[in-house]
């Protein structure tokens, strides 16, 4: 019975959920300006509630409440994400906020290009922006960005409604997002789920560079298992603060109730877990970083690489065949791993040296990996870049 309710809650969540935070604070996502109250809604651990908690302004909650509005208008952010890119969904977590919720909202997007200079003075907790944050904001003229998302309903935050998702159609790039509370209240968390975007003719030919980290428009696009965290946290900023912030599965029910190994002492099981990638920009692989640090009892046994070059429209007829469908080729021959370790292999571990698009690290039997690099060179594109394609409705 647990199983089928885990499963119907993932086919009850919408698709875009696979993709990348792009406004988290770990990806150095940020309110660049905001009028009144708490604001935490770019953290990326979920909210919590402290019943003892109270502050000089009243009660705490773990988000962005404003005051009960008694002025005309309504209350509003302006947030920087991490990660310039294309967005296609979104979700708006009332956790916690279940009589002060705000009733509506909306959300439009900006793409500035050169950084906006707004910023914080110090702790402003219970009070609005300054005049001079105000003047600098209105320069940018957000009032009349486009929508993402137009005035809708939120949802309290009780446990089974608190997730507000929303899909978003918008193909151009977003630096920037205003969110506007209609009239005030508050929100827990904001997600901003897309995929990065690089301005890649800037990068000097033959510059080595990882070609799948998030911040250069890499992105998960299946995965096995991720009982206890995304595969997408492997590609995230820096080492990994903790295990969760790295992918982990669960632990596979086939394995051997006794465990043999080969002649390299790699454990001979018949199961293993797996995560597909589309790099950010095609390439050759020069580099492989495999790190499981935080992981000490529960790292995988070895883990290999395969690789792949795909157009648009392969990609989708793999995902549609959830991966089964792709000829893959050999990366990364298996390779035992160590626990809490920085894996690094050169080009003498390397078995393939040619242009490819999507990877898939495979770990064997199951467990943790924090931080997957794949270092190389960009190549020319022959057809469109897929990461500046609409990406098929069901990963």
């Amino acid at each position: 019975k647990r199983m089928a309710a885990v499963a119907a809650v993932a086919a009850a969540e919408p698709d875009f959920l696979q993709f990348n935070d792009l406004a988290c604070e770990a990806v150095g996502g940020k309110v660049s300006h905001r009028k009144f109250f708490m604001l935490n809604q770019t953290h990326r651990a979920p909210a919590q509630f402290i019943a003892s908690a109270f502050t000089e302004f009243g009660k705490w909650m773990d988000g962005w409440e404003t005051r009960r509005k008694r002025s005309p208008g309504h209350d509003w952010c302006i947030i920087e994400l991490g990660v310039p890119g294309q967005i296609y969904g979104i979700d708006i977590d009332t956790s916690f906020f279940t009589g002060n919720h705000s009733p509506h909202v909306s959300i439009q997007a900006g793409s500035l290009d050169e950084p906006s200079g707004l910023t914080l003075e110090g702790d402003r907790t219970g009070m609005a922006a300054s005049d001079s944050q105000l003047a600098a904001v209105a320069k940018l003229h957000s009032e009349a960005w486009p929508e993402l998302v137009c005035v809708s309903q939120l949802k309290p935050g009780y446990s089974e409604c608190c997730h507000n998702y929303f899909k978003v159609n918008f193909n151009h790039r977003v630096t920037h997002l205003r969110l506007n509370m209609y009239p005030d209240g508050g929100i827990a968390r904001l997600r901003v789920y897309g995929v990065g975007q690089r301005d890649w003719p800037t990068i000097a030919a033959q510059q080595d560079i990882d070609l799948v980290a998030l911040t250069n428009g890499g992105v998960c696009l299946g995965y096995s298992d991720a009982h206890f965290g995304h595969p997408r946290n492997m590609i995230g900023l820096g080492r990994a603060v903790n295990m969760a912030d790295g992918w982990e599965t669960a632990r596979r029910l086939d394995r051997p109730k006794q465990l043999k190994v080969d002649q390299q002492g790699i454990l001979q099981v018949s199961g293993w877990e797996w995560a597909v990638f589309r790099l950010g920009h095609p390439g050759v692989i020069r580099n492989v970083e495999v790190d499981t640090n935080h992981f000490k009892g529960n790292f995988p046994d070895s883990c290999r690489i395969e690789a792949s070059s795909l157009s648009p429209e392969e990609e989708a007829h793999c995902i549609m065949n959830r991966w089964n469908s792709v000829k893959w080729q050999l990366l990364l021959p298996p390779q035992k791993l160590q626990p809490h370790h920085r894996h690094l292999y050169g080009e003498a571990e390397l078995t393939l040296h040619r242009p490819v698009s999507h990877v898939r690290l495979i770990i064997s039997p199951d467990g943790g990996v924090s931080r997957l690099r794949l270092w190389g060179e960009a190549t020319a594109i022959t057809a469109a870049p897929t990461n500046q394609q609409t990406l098929p409705s069901k990963l």
